[in-house]
């Protein structure tokens, strides 16, 4: 199939799958600020790193058997395919299991390490008292959601999200309108979402006539294959954890310079700019079945064809971003809360945040190349550059110069970073892949 044709016919499902996810994260956020008040937006947000925490885990797996298995189908090793498939179930209850025990038993000293204050402790304690029990329902849906389009079913897998998205979204104002249960209705709503989602991808995998599917005799773990899941997933898992980490120091950060409020402006922000982040993530997740495959059966020019449609989008979509969020920044905001106070503090966190947009999303793209091609080491180097290598000390330094502008500012100035260190290293990538593969790439390749 032409390759455009084909990028869309697996990103756009993907793309509509992870806006629907977004979209109803931004719900919760909406009707917990406008129906349990500012300081629960705030309790709200100091849960983030803790669920960017919880959430690794399942990438760790997920995300790395879903590129295992594309590398596999794209070398016509079905067999191997459906070993990955049954260690990444088995690896997924065994990893989430333990991660579970552990947050439930920590919660409130991870939650007071997280910036927790006596204003918003209490929020944020009863949301994931909820949502720490229901993270092996979210670690199989994700995992498994990649894996079904790494194996060929991208509507099946937007299906997926559409059904949580509509099933959360119902239920969110139900819960906390109609049964007054605050910020615990939305986690809630969410679990229950998550496990209707859960049963979907795994009866998928349990049919016949899936392409890849459960057998008896492959629930063995292995150590290659586990080994193998790990080096990919590796990099997300990386990049999600050092996510949290740098939400703590920007938490930490913002109470210093702003308040409690600060970090209900952090939350908002986030969640616009989350909204095009994942437009980003669902076009990943839609070209890494492609770039796999093509990778493994060594179709060199559709896969970089691919790469650079899929860098064109992303930089059209973040542009556009970057253009809403600097012209209309209190209009988005004024979505999500009342309070004049935390409008003000949030638009000004969203118009510095975003000056970097138009230069990220090729960023992403370019890292996430790197793990769909099983290059686990390059991808994870690029994930923590921004994350690590720029934001953390950004977090550290600019504040103490400009104040609250100096939090937000750290943003940006790491993007801009990340963007140089990603760009030259696809570039001496390519001219080394020349060499060994006697390639030619070329700039305009159909």
């Amino acid at each position: 199939m032409n390759v455009r044709k084909l990028l869309w016919m697996y990103s756009l499902p993907a793309i509509v799958g992870a806006m629907i996810a977004s979209l109803y994260n931004i719900i919760d956020r909406i009707f917990i600020g406008q129906g349990v008040g500012p300081m629960a937006i705030s309790g709200l947000a100091l849960t983030f790193p803790f669920m960017n925490f919880l959430s690794a885990f399942s990438m760790l797996v997920g995300a790395g058997a879903a590129s295992r298995i594309s590398i596999r189908l794209g070398e016509g090793d079905k067999d191997r395919a459906e070993k990955i498939l049954a260690n990444a179930l088995m690896l997924t209850f065994i990893i989430t299991g333990v991660v579970i025990v552990f947050s439930r038993i920590f919660m409130d000293p991870i939650l007071i390490l997280f910036g927790g204050s006596e204003n918003t402790l209490e929020y944020a304690r009863e949301f994931m008292r909820v949502i720490i029990p229901g993270s092996i329902l979210s670690a199989l849906n994700f995992g498994f959601n990649n894996i079904m389009r790494a194996s060929g079913y991208p509507q099946k897998a937007m299906l997926t999200m559409i059904i949580c998205g509509v099933i959360n979204v119902l239920l969110v104002p139900l819960f906390i309108y109609g049964f007054h249960w605050g910020i615990a209705g939305a986690a809630h709503a969410t679990n229950i979402s998550y496990f209707v989602g859960t049963v979907w991808v795994l009866t998928h995998f349990m049919q016949k006539k899936s392409v890849i599917r459960f057998r008896k005799r492959n629930f063995q773990l292995n150590k290659q294959i586990i080994k193998s899941i790990l080096n990919i997933g590796m990099s997300p898992f990386s990049m999600q954890i050092a996510s949290s980490l740098v939400i703590v120091l920007l938490n930490i950060a913002l109470i210093k310079q702003g308040g409690d409020l600060a970090v209900g402006a952090l939350g908002i922000q986030n969640s616009i700019a989350t909204l095009f982040l994942m437009f980003i993530i669902g076009l990943n997740q839609g070209i890494q079945p492609i770039l796999g495959y093509n990778y493994g059966a060594r179709n060199y020019d559709r896969m970089f064809s691919t790469l650079k449609t899929a860098a064109l989008i992303a930089t059209s979509v973040t542009t556009f971003g970057f253009l809403l969020c600097t012209l209309f920044p209190h209009a988005l905001v004024s979505i999500f809360t009342t309070d004049d106070e935390l409008k003000r503090i949030a638009a000004n966190a969203l118009r510095i945040s975003v000056i970097m947009f138009p230069l990220i999303g090729s960023q992403v793209i370019f890292t996430s190349f790197f793990q769909s091609i099983g290059k686990a080491k390059i991808s994870m180097l690029l994930s923590l550059t921004r994350q690590v290598l720029f934001l953390i000390p950004a977090v550290l330094v600019l504040p103490s110069i400009f104040g609250l502008n100096g939090v937000w500012a750290s943003l940006p100035v790491a993007d801009f970073l990340a963007v140089i260190v990603t760009s030259s290293t696809l570039f001496f990538f390519i001219r080394r892949f020349e060499k060994k593969n006697d390639y030619i790439f070329r700039i305009n390749q159909p």
